[in-house]
């Protein structure tokens, strides 16, 4: 199972120093936190898309291709590309040359986005979201399925002969999951393509998470691609850790209650009991997220928001190193010890999606030698 960190890279002031940082030093505190990550044996590092303050992360791509070369292992991932408002003809050449630079340590996660005057900003009409997402993504795949594409739709001008550059790795186009909070048609089209559902539930109760990734496990297998439990599924998450439970409430609040996504309504008593956050020691971080098989199933990924609310750099690399060192390690060695072995334990790397594709590949060349052989 992959466990890592994402940013929505919002520039918040400090409650307990009045501080607030520039957009620079923001930018440049998300690449230490992915070169950070990375270090400590984090499996993904992820980042938002935003074109509005107070958030920076406008270009997820120029920032992954820079992690690209400072970083190893770690797998470089959006926790939104909007495929509503980016041209798809943009996210298949700027997401196939992420795709050869880091040599196929990516992946990309689509969705909507959560800021409503972004449709206009780029000509767009939010009341056309669904339809936008789901004819932008059918061409975005021929895109980086088929190396000449004609296309015609409603939201952009026709193509003709349209050839996108770089072609995909080894020709095999970069794993995609679809992020949606609440949308049943997204859970529908990752199910369709047999893609990877990333249900961010950072501010939703593990009901409605359940009912969401249940529902996209049924359209998976119904859709043949194998059965409800094999389908990828990812979670979001929000911790912060101390290693005395009362200390890291004591900290954490001021952050909590000035916080611009949550602050200044319920309680984080309130928040941490209807929610996924959990304020306290590595040990009820572990035991609250080992839980959350019970509700979903076997998973594939957990990303954990964790630089947010204007948490100084250091308190965040703090957590990173309490998340590697003490939680992580084992909740992998729990989750993994419960999962069955026909359920895939992470989502597919570059290279196993090629081996998959060598193989059908081979298939179809030997049915094609045995009907030429009868021909």
């Amino acid at each position: 199972m992959q466990f890592g960190v994402f940013t929505v890279s919002d520039v918040t002031t400090d409650p307990t120093t009045g501080r607030t940082p520039d957009d620079t030093e923001r930018v440049r505190s998300m690449l230490t936190i992915a070169e950070h990550a990375d270090a400590a044996g984090l499996d993904v590092f992820a980042t938002g898309e935003h074109h509005n303050p107070p958030f920076v992360a406008s270009s997820p791509t120029t920032l992954l291709g820079y992690l690209a070369a400072a970083t190893k292992n770690v797998v470089l991932s959006t926790s939104t590309t909007l495929i509503t408002t980016n041209d798809p003809v943009k996210i298949a050449e700027d997401y196939a040359m992420l795709q050869v630079i880091s040599n196929g340590r990516m992946d990309l996660m689509l969705g909507r986005g959560n800021t409503g005057p972004v449709y206009p900003w780029f000509g767009q009409d939010i009341r056309q979201g669904i339809p936008l997402a789901i004819e932008n993504y059918a061409l975005l795949r021929r895109l980086w399925e088929e190396d000449v594409v004609d296309w015609e739709g409603k939201f952009r001008t026709p193509l003709h002969g349209f050839t996108a550059t770089p072609r995909p790795l080894d020709g095999v186009p970069p794993f995609v999951w679809h992020g949606s909070i609440r949308t049943p048609e997204i859970a529908e089209q990752a199910g369709y393509y047999g893609d990877g559902f990333f249900h961010n539930n950072i501010f939703w109760p593990m009901s409605h998470t359940k009912k969401m990734v249940n529902f996209y496990r049924q359209r998976f297998e119904h859709h043949g691609h194998g059965s409800a439990d094999q389908a990828i599924v990812g979670l979001g998450g929000q911790v912060f850790m101390r290693k005395n439970s009362q200390d890291a409430w004591n900290e954490f609040r001021p952050y909590f209650d000035n916080a611009p996504v949550y602050g200044h309504g319920p309680s984080m008593e309130e928040f941490t009991a209807a929610t996924p956050l959990t304020v306290g020691s590595p040990q009820q971080v572990i035991e609250r997220y080992a839980a959350m098989s019970d509700d979903v199933g076997d998973y594939q990924r957990q990303l954990f928001l964790i630089d947010h609310a204007g948490l100084p750099l250091k308190t965040v690399l703090e957590q990173i190193d309490l998340l590697a060192e003490e939680v992580v390690p084992v909740l992998r060695k729990e989750m993994e010890a419960k999962r069955p072995a026909h359920v895939p334990a992470n989502p597919p790397s570059h290279t196993e999606r090629l081996a998959i594709r060598g193989a059908r590949t081979s298939a179809q060349d030997q049915t094609v030698a045995k009907d030429e052989v009868h021909a």
